[in-house]
């Protein structure tokens, strides 16, 4: 099998004149493809088990309008992965410094899974930095999450897959594996495409939107020393980041949530405490991962919001 291209292969493939490159800021070094014109900058930010690759179908549409950046959070791709840090406060003060270090007063943020999170909280604390911002899918963890169940519900060999539920009957199993310290790396040494194949094969409604080649990039991120322990970290940081929500203002800025039919209650329940100006949508026929099954709709339904 041919290797995975690297991240500055992958980012010349894109049309857009995207770039690969790298940011020390806050403490840690942040990997960013950035490329398009000299609109409004948007920045993207990603989720677990993926990089920022998750972005490439909408890139160079979101390019035609945007300076668009689509950055490796702490802990994920080419980024670093400190031991430390992956609360979602620290994690949007990493994003917020990169905004500035780029040389930006105000930007669009935009974040999908654990990027959604991270990219509310950059909105709630740093509400003169975020013009407008998007969640895809998931919203900052709330005391919900606390609850989520640990059994699944319901038959899990009846073909009903993650992607057709909702977050109270999904069987999000990772929330819990995730928190134990040192197993799952353990386990997947060696196996991080079956962890891959195995989350595009419940969360995914069309299985071919995510091809064998992005499978192969999200597989050897995941295998570089260090990343699935920090790809845990985000999940063992929830219990701090509820608390931490506690005390965020409300946003702001204008919201747009687009989220799958499953877990539509959850982006509009989320944010509809949170934010005064709340838009929402539903991604047709679409699983969890949105900008790869529905890239037309996602990048439209963004344009036009952002515009």
């Amino acid at each position: 099998m041919t290797p995975p291209l690297t991240d500055a292969e992958l980012a010349a493939s894109l049309d857009g004149g995207f770039t690969s490159a790298h940011a020390d800021v806050n403490g840690v070094r942040l990997h960013y493809v950035a490329g398009g014109g000299q609109g409004t900058p948007l920045i993207l930010l990603g989720g677990w088990p993926q990089t920022w690759w998750q972005f490439h179908k909408i890139m160079p549409a979101l390019a035609a309008e945007h300076r668009v950046v689509a950055v490796d959070i702490r802990g994920q791709g080419g980024s670093a992965k400190p031991a430390d840090g992956y609360d979602k406060r620290t994690m949007a003060a990493d994003v917020h410094a990169l905004i500035r270090h780029l040389g930006y007063e105000q930007a669009d943020v935009a974040g999908h899974d654990i990027g959604g999170m991270v990219a509310e909280a950059v909105a709630a604390l740093y509400p003169d930095t975020v013009r407008r911002l998007v969640v895809l899918d998931v919203p900052h963890p709330d005391e919900s999450v606390l609850s989520l169940p640990l059994l699944p519900q319901g038959d899990q060999d009846a073909g009903i897959t993650g992607a057709e539920q909702g977050p109270g009957t999904a069987y999000l199993w990772w929330f819990a594996f995730n928190q134990v310290p040192g197993l799952p790396e353990a386990l997947l040494e060696g196996r991080e495409r079956v962890l891959v194949d195995w989350l595009c094969r419940y969360m995914l409604r069309d299985q071919a939107s995510i091809d064998d080649d992005a499978r192969e990039v999200y597989a050897r991120a995941l295998a570089a020393p260090g990343a699935v322990r920090a790809g845990n970290a985000w999940y063992q940081a929830f219990v701090q980041d509820v608390a931490d929500l506690a005390e965020y203002p409300p946003l702001s800025a204008p919201v747009l949530g687009l989220a799958c039919p499953g877990n539509m209650p959850l982006i509009r329940g989320g944010l509809a405490e949170r934010a005064a100006d709340l838009t929402v949508a539903e991604v047709p026929d679409s699983g969890h991962y949105l900008p790869e099954e529905q890239p037309e709709f996602v990048a439209d339904s963004m344009l036009r919001f952002l515009r």
